[in-house]
Parts: structure tokens; sequence; C-alpha cells
């Protein structure tokens, strides 16, 4: 990865400037196109698995069968957790924000893996599965734990997808349920060059952990500009309320300047093609709750949204009334991203060890020049 030393021009957020050079995923705006090393996010959610898609990431190609079934069993022996960071689960206050949670959780996860300084790739793709296999453990334990439950032992029969939802539950999902989940972790497991992977990577071109690379990536996650739009967005449902209220409340926000989350994207021009699969869970899954309401309020959401500003939802807007209607935690929805988007942050961060450079841009200065000096006694 490599930054130009001397740009023709800056932009502000480095919005349209191509930063790295990256086979992990690409997205066309224009297009409205997601590609996860060239195969298109459409096929993937219709006929992939989470974990197929964590190994195409991490080695450029979809596996063969016994390769599959062996990332499968790596996984699987990593679910579990070491006491040690149960027990520092157990010290947190309950009110602390899960995403928080998760990232000190996962810096000190570091203490515990005696390879951690090994940055050769046999033993980066082995961290990466590790942090993979862990992270629905932790952001699940931390939940029940916080809600005075104890935590629920993990079973290696169960995929990803199905293990997250029994260990915060304590219960099996439906086969369908699973299935969806499923589909919304290989939605969200990768994205190009967005604010919490650019900041693994910068992390990892000083040649720092694994760990730390993907602490500082859930750092940049938690702020609501990134990863936490989905929650707000089902906020903005709860004040609703009621699906007459949709579009007197919309208009009236608007006229406000208020910001109604979940809508527009700094690159895509037309629909994020993931919304295009989270608009049919969303329905699917009030219809299995019994309760169609927050699905149809989306929809109306939408319609008003696209005549009043010409904007689309983007792939947060219809996660939220998914896993509303899920019964999961508004507050464990930014968690979820990253328990996805692991597989993403560790797949840029092999490559971005493979051909490494410390990534070094240079900032435009706005400030004064030739300023002279003036004793503290004469000021």
């Amino acid at each position: 990865m490599e930054i130009v030393k001397e740009a023709p021009a800056s932009a502000a957020g480095l919005r349209g400037v191509a930063a790295a050079s990256s086979s992990v995923s690409d997205v066309d705006g224009i297009k409205g196109e997601l590609i996860y090393q060239g195969y298109s996010i459409h096929d993937l959610a219709e006929h992939s698995t989470f974990e197929e898609v964590a190994f195409l990431l991490w080695h450029k190609r979809l596996p063969k069968r016994a390769e599959l079934d062996e990332l499968k069993g790596a996984l699987a022996e990593q679910y579990e957790l070491p006491s040690e960071i149960i027990d520092l689960l157990r010290t947190f206050p309950r009110a602390a924000d899960p995403i928080d949670v998760l990232r000190t959780a996962i810096s000190a996860l570091e203490f515990y893996d005696p390879s951690a300084r090994d940055l050769s790739r046999a033993n980066s793709l082995k961290t990466a599965i590790r942090l993979t296999a862990q992270f629905p453990a932790l952001v699940a334990t931390s939940d029940r734990l916080r809600r005075g439950l104890e935590p629920v032992k993990p079973n290696p029969q169960h995929n990803i997808a199905t293990s997250f939802l029994y260990l915060l539950r304590g219960e099996l999902p439906s086969a369908r349920e699973a299935q969806i989940f499923d589909v919304c972790l290989i939605l969200h497991a990768d994205h190009e060059l967005n604010a919490s992977t650019f900041a693994a990577r910068v992390i990892a071109g000083t040649l720092a952990t694994i760990y730390a690379g993907v602490t500082g990536a859930i750092s940049a996650l938690s702020g609501p500009l990134h990863g936490g739009a989905n929650t707000a967005v089902m906020r903005t449902l709860l004040e609703i309320g009621t699906i007459e209220n949709v579009e007197p409340f919309i208009k009236r926000a608007l006229a406000e300047k208020r910001k109604i989350m979940g809508f527009g994207h700094a690159v895509y021009r037309t629909e994020d093609p993931r919304a295009t699969h989270l608009r049919r869970f969303s329905k699917e899954m009030g219809e299995r709750a019994g309760d169609s309401k927050w699905s149809e309020m989306s929809l109306r959401v939408e319609e008003v949204m696209k005549r009043e500003k010409g904007l689309n939802a983007n792939v947060d807007f219809f996660s939220a009334s998914a896993y509303y209607s899920m019964g999961i935690p508004l507050d464990l929805y930014t968690p979820i991203f990253a328990v996805s988007r692991i597989s993403g942050w560790t797949a840029h961060i092999l490559e971005q060890f493979a051909e490494n450079k410390l990534i070094r841009p240079r900032a435009e200065y706005t400030g004064p020049r030739d300023v002279p000096y003036v004793p503290i006694g004469e000021r």
C-alpha cells in the first residue's frame, strides 16, 4: 500500500483519492455494484456462506470442499474465550457501550496470544481465524453478563451465524433465521477502503500487531458516521411510532435540517446493492415475528426520502428493522457489524503485511508562516 508523496491537490476527507491498491473488494458507486475478490455480492449472498466468504477474502479465491471443512474446524477450535477475558468482561460497568467493551476486550486478547508479534503469513492467518471465531463470543458473552446471565458454552458444530445467536440467547435459532443472519454477515464483510479499514491498514503499516490494527478499526467503527447508523435508524423508527406518522415526521425533520440516518452514501449514487437483500430480510423477519410494522414503516420512510430528497437507502437502513425483528438489542448493531467486518479487516491487514510500506500522507498546510517569536514577557 503506497501513498503518493506529493499529490497534485488535496481532497476533504480524501474523497475520490485512491490511497491504496487492493484486490479485497471494490465498489462501483455509479452502477451500484460491490464485489469481493471479483465475485458479485449478489451471487455470494444467494449461494455462499460467511465462512466461505472469509476464506475468499483471505486467500483471494473460493475454497475447495476440504479447505472449507478445514477452515470451519479451525474456527470452531477457537470459539471458546480465554477464561481471563471472561473474568475481565465481568469487571466492566453494565452501562458500558458494547462497542467500547469489544474494543477493550480485543486489545486485551493479545495478552493471551504468545505469537501475536509473529507477522508471518502463516501466523497472521491463524490470528485472523482466532479473531473471526471469537468476535461473536465476545459480543454475545458481554451482553449476557450485563443482563446478569452467565455465558453460554459454544458448540463447535455451529457455524458462526448460528453460534452467535445461540450464545446471545441461550437457545438455538431457527434454520431460516440463522441463514438470514449468515447472509447479513456476508453483506457486511468488507467494503473497500472505508474509515475503519483504512485505520486498520495505517496501523498495520507500522508493523504493529493484528490486534492493534483491529482495535484501531473498532475505534473508528464506533463513530456514529460509520458503524452506528443502523442503531440511529431504529431509534428514528421508534420515535416515529406509527406508519401514519412517517410522512409528516420525515417532512418536519427535513424542514428542520435534521439528518435522517440510513440514506445516501459516500460512494453509491444509486441503490446500495446490500440494501436490496436487507429490504427483503426486513420484511421476512417482521412476518416471522408476527409484526410487520417496522418493515412497512421502513418502506414508507424510503418512499418519502426518495421523493423528497432523491436519496437511496444504504446498508444501514433495512438492517435496523431486520435485527430489531430478531430481538437483537439496539446497541449491539454496531458490534454485529464488527462480527462480520473482522473478516475484511484482517484480509486488508494480510494484504498490507504482504507488501508493506509505511503509510505517511502529507497535509496541505493552511497556517501562517514566518511568524516572529515574541518573548513571554512582551506578549
